[in-house]
């Protein structure tokens, strides 16, 4: 059986998806800092080559890379401070006010459920009992513990460490060679298929680029929105909670869902009544509607053309196969798939099969 050239050009491009997602299964913990790192310097390198290009020659790209990685880095380390105000105020309060709120709640809820026959009694000795026991220290003696049981998980903390290292380092060299990098792959398409694969590429880069500087829109839009909305009512962690969910939501659905338990958390601690899960509630239900019939289709709308479904779907999808990796590469992967599947859609309906 004698196999045409696009049959051949077809199996070997499955061959090399196939090797890649074996790399992927079999390496996913190798390979982590690496798909990090190369994410990272997709999204950063238009920064690098405009400061390069104003530089117009005389500024080193060397130096490009190390500003615009310093900046990153420094607004990365103060987005994770901002979680740092959130358990230093609400531990405290939670040793305070959770044997206050459980006593309350099974002397209020359990009465309400026994009318219709349901038996709800919560262990408030047992309660009190956990408190004393896990959160009678502060702030800076949790920290201490959880460095001590780091040490006990040697391989773990060397790990996370590894991570933390390997990963600026790999994003330097990405974003100084990325050129290189990118003209290296090149080189392993065939001439023929040079054409269109330009053209796949570049409308796949068009997809991603217009969906992430929307969603980096988004972000910045209901940051300020959940700040201001907290502070409003009177939230003490109103800047911190509304900052964190705001840029929680570059990972869809999950970030609101952080974020809504914080707020929660903050609001029943400082509050200890039903205003500041009223408040919650109405002010994030609110930012929910604005963000899916405002924002989204306004400043991402059709830009990469997933229906809500299909982003859970990838989510999960790519989570479950290849864990951390997954979940960083699945809404990229899923555009490019996209992309795929417009143009498979449009040769199949041009083709003689389809018009019979």
């Amino acid at each position: 059986m004698q196999f045409t050239s696009t049959q051949k050009r077809t199996a070997t491009w499955c061959l090399i998806a196939a090797l890649v997602l074996l790399a992927l299964w079999f390496l996913g913990s190798v390979l982590t800092p690496f798909v990090v790192a190369a994410v990272l310097a997709y999204a950063l390198t238009p920064l690098v080559d405009k400061l390069d290009g104003l530089g117009r020659g005389r500024l080193p790209r060397v130096l490009a890379v190390l500003i615009v990685e310093t900046l990153f880095l420094l607004v990365l380390l103060s987005i994770l401070l901002l979680v740092v105000p959130i358990f230093a105020k609400e531990v405290p309060l939670l040793r305070e006010q959770l044997p206050v709120l459980a006593d309350r709640l099974n002397n209020s809820l359990g009465p309400w459920l026994g009318q219709f026959g349901i038996k709800v009694s919560l262990d408030v000795e047992s309660i009190k009992a956990f408190v004393v026991k896990y959160l009678s220290t502060n702030f800076e003696d949790a920290i201490g513990s959880v460095l001590s049981s780091l040490k006990l998980g040697g391989s773990v903390a060397l790990a996370i460490i590894g991570n933390v290292v390997l990963i600026p380092v790999a994003l330097f060299f990405l974003l100084k060679d990325w050129d290189r990098f990118v003209a290296l792959v090149l080189e392993l398409v065939p001439p023929k298929i040079r054409a269109s694969f330009d053209n796949f590429t570049e409308e796949a880069d068009s997809v991603l680029g217009q969906y992430l500087r929307g969603q980096l829109l988004v972000m910045g839009v209901l940051a300020i929105y959940f700040s201001v909305a907290l502070a409003l009512f009177g939230f003490d962690l109103a800047v911190p909670v509304g900052v964190f969910t705001g840029l929680a939501f570059f990972i869809p659905y999950l970030g609101f869902g952080l974020g809504l338990i914080l707020a929660l958390l903050a609001g029943i601690l400082q509050f200890a009544s039903w205003y500041g899960v009223l408040v919650v509630v109405g002010v994030y239900g609110a930012g929910q509607l604005v963000e899916s019939f405002y924002l989204t289709p306004r400043l991402v709308g059709e830009r990469i053309g997933l229906h809500p479904l299909a982003v859970i779907f990838a989510l999960l999808s790519f989570g479950q196969l290849f864990g951390l990796v997954g979940v960083l590469i699945a809404l990229p992967a899923s555009a490019v798939l996209l992309v795929a599947m417009r143009r498979a859609r449009a040769r199949y309906l041009a083709s003689q099969l389809y018009q019979g």
